[in-house]
Formats: structure tokens, sequence, C-alpha cells
């Protein structure tokens, strides 16, 4: 091969060499912009980091902070659930006999005693039907002294003498149904209470069962409640409860366990809970709404605290807890809540002091100003 055979085969070699280096400059010069531009990021991070613990560090003097002293108190599990105010007894009167109403003796809304007339109904068909009773007892037992002296005189069958028993006895229950239908076309309230309803007039007809009246009996009272499946078994230990109405501006109300149902009377599976509310002045009327508070457990001597003061962080509960002029956070485990407050099982003691206000303002070790000391959740908004 000649000299310029080899000069010229080469050209091509370095040629393309050249080319490839070309190309592959603008990345290189691309991922050395990257690293720089990486390393200023960095620096600049850590700078800004550096300056916020500086600041930080700076502005711990000046929080302030309003501090709780954990003394033990009781607490308790408890529900409020709805009701409903039921009557004592709600009884419907109804006509017992046919006949024309002659007279309208107490008015709907009237307060009535046992035995009080509340109607009258028409009763002469029921008078003559009792003469007429009374005569045919009259006549058989007439006919049965008759016999009987005929038969112990031998001029009488036993047959005839059981005949005039009979009529006897056939004769004095229709004497007595008589005076029982007579008696009935007075109709009276079987109960003491307030006439609530009346479903008739004066000169109207009426005719078996046809209602008559709606006595109710108010002087105590039950509330009804749902409760669920789930509290029953708290509900059984309990007697008393108290019970708000809100229709009576919020009054409360002592109630007493009356009945407990065994079973549910509805798809919601909730079993009905009667209480008695003596009613002497009949402020609390039927269907009015009410609200129970029943406590199911109580817990004596519980460290508790503001729910508002605990902070969640990753699933942890925690709280700022004083030591001298700093605050060092604790995680603390809790338990039952009531209201606002809420129970520490583990992670405080009693006496110690907890940051409640200004706790989010606050870090670790960080110096605090305690302008105020408080022993109790009211105090908070004193």
């Amino acid at each position: 091969m000649t000299r310029n055979e080899q000069t010229n085969s080469g050209k091509p070699l370095k040629y393309r060499m050249l080319k490839l280096l070309w190309g592959t400059l603008p990345i290189l010069a691309f991922l050395l912009v990257i690293v720089v531009l990486g390393y200023m990021v960095g620096t600049k991070s850590k700078a800004l980091e550096t300056e916020r613990k500086a600041a930080l560090k700076k502005s711990d003097s000046s929080v302030n902070v309003v501090t709780m002293e954990m003394k033990p108190k009781s607490i308790r599990d408890r529900i409020n659930l709805p009701g409903v105010v039921e009557p004592w007894v709600k009884l419907k009167i109804l006509s017992e006999v046919r006949g024309k109403i002659i007279q309208k003796i107490t008015n709907k809304g009237a307060e009535v005693r046992k035995g009080d007339i509340i109607a009258i109904i028409d009763s002469r068909d029921y008078e003559n039907t009792l003469i007429s009773a009374k005569a045919s007892y009259r006549a058989a037992l007439s006919s049965k002294e008759r016999i009987d002296k005929l038969y112990r005189q031998q001029l009488a069958t036993r047959s005839q003498l059981d005949d005039a028993t009979a009529m006897v006895d056939m004769g004095k229950a229709r004497t007595d149904s008589a005076k029982l239908n007579l008696d009935r076309c007075t109709i009276r309230s079987p109960i003491s209470g307030v006439l609530n309803r009346s479903y008739f007039e004066s000169g109207q007809y009426m005719n078996i069962s046809d209602p008559i009246a709606e006595v109710l009996q108010i002087d105590k009272v039950k509330v009804v409640i749902g409760i669920p499946e789930s509290d029953v078994n708290a509900v059984r230990s309990v007697d008393e409860y108290e019970v708000k109405i809100d229709a009576l501006s919020g009054k409360f109300f002592q109630a007493k366990k009356h009945f407990l149902s065994k079973s549910t009377n509805s798809m919601a599976r909730l079993y009905n809970l009667e209480l008695t509310i003596e009613n002497p002045s009949g402020e609390i009327l039927p269907d009015m709404f009410a609200r129970v508070e029943i406590i199911k457990e109580v817990i004596d001597n519980a460290i508790t605290l503001p729910l508002f003061s605990v902070i969640t962080i990753n699933e942890e509960n925690i709280v700022y807890v004083v030591k001298g002029d700093i605050v060092q956070s604790r995680k603390i485990e809790l338990g039952m809540q009531e209201g606002w407050r809420v129970q520490v099982t583990k992670g405080l003691e009693p006496n110690e002091h907890v940051v409640v206000v200004g706790q989010r303002s606050v870090n670790d070790g960080q110096k605090i100003n305690i302008i105020k000391t408080v022993s109790n959740l009211e105090a908070l908004s004193g």
C-alpha cells in the first residue's frame, strides 16, 4: 500500500473520533451545570436552616405560655341519648252500649278524677228492659216457691223443680245484665287525669265500641329512650338519671329506671328504656323531646388535660412539660374523654405543669415565659 493510500484511509477515522467527541461535549457541560447547581442549592439550604435555628434561638425568650397543673380529678364516660315523653297512662274510653248522647258533662282539657261523669246516653230503653227483667225474675221466684211446696208434698216432680230453679237463675242473670247496661249509659272516667280528647257531641248516636274520650294520666310521666346494643350492659347497673327537656328552657329533672325491654322493637336494634319522672305540676307534657345523660363509668383521681393542648405528630400524642424555665416534649397515651377533657393514662405525673396555651409556638428545650398557671379547664375561659 502506498503512503497516499494510508493517509487517505486514516482521515476518516480521525474525523469520526473528533465528531464523536464534539457530540458529547453538550452532555458533559449539562451534567457539570447540574452538579454546580446542586452544590449551590445545598449550600443555600444549609445557610437557611442555620438562619432559621438562629432566629428560633433568638425568639425563644419571647414566647408567652399558659400552663396547667396536673391535679387528679374524676372523669366520666357518659353518653347522651334522645328520648320522648309519654303519659304514664293513656286510656281511650269506648261506648259499651248503643244510644244517643243526651248530655255532655265534661269538655276536653278538663281534669277528671276516677268516677267523674263524662257523658250520659239516653237510658229509657235500658230502664224498660230492667223493669221487664225484674218482673220476669219475680214471677220465676214465685213459681219456684209454689213448685218447691208441691215437691215437698210429693205433688211435683224433681224435674219440675229443676226447671223452676233454672228460670229463677235466668231471670236473675237478665236482671243483672239490664242493671249493668243501664249503669253503662252514664259514662265515667276509669282513672284520674286530663281529658285530652273528646270524640262526641250532644245528640250524637253511639254504637258499641265507638270512641268517647281519651284520658291521660300525667301526674308522673315516662321518658322512653332507645338504647344501643353496645350500651345495654352499662344501663342495667344504673337506676337514676338526669333528663333535660329543651321545651322547658333546658330544665333538668331527676328520673328513675322503670323498665328495660328484653328485645328490640325496630330495625335499628334499640332497646327501649323507660324512665319515671314525678310531674305533680303537670309542666312536662307528652311528646316533648328529652335528652338523657347516662354515666357508664367513673374514674376517680385521673390525670386529665384539655384535648386541644395535645399535639399529634406521626400518630404520636405529645405535650410540652415545664422544667424550670424551659419546656420538654413528652409522649403520652390517652384514655377516656369527657367534653374537652381527656384522660392521660401514661406519660404524666400528678403536680407536673403542662403548656396548654402557646404549645404550638414552642420547641423542645425552648425557654418560655409563663404568664398564667391554672388548675382546671374552666379557668382558661375566665
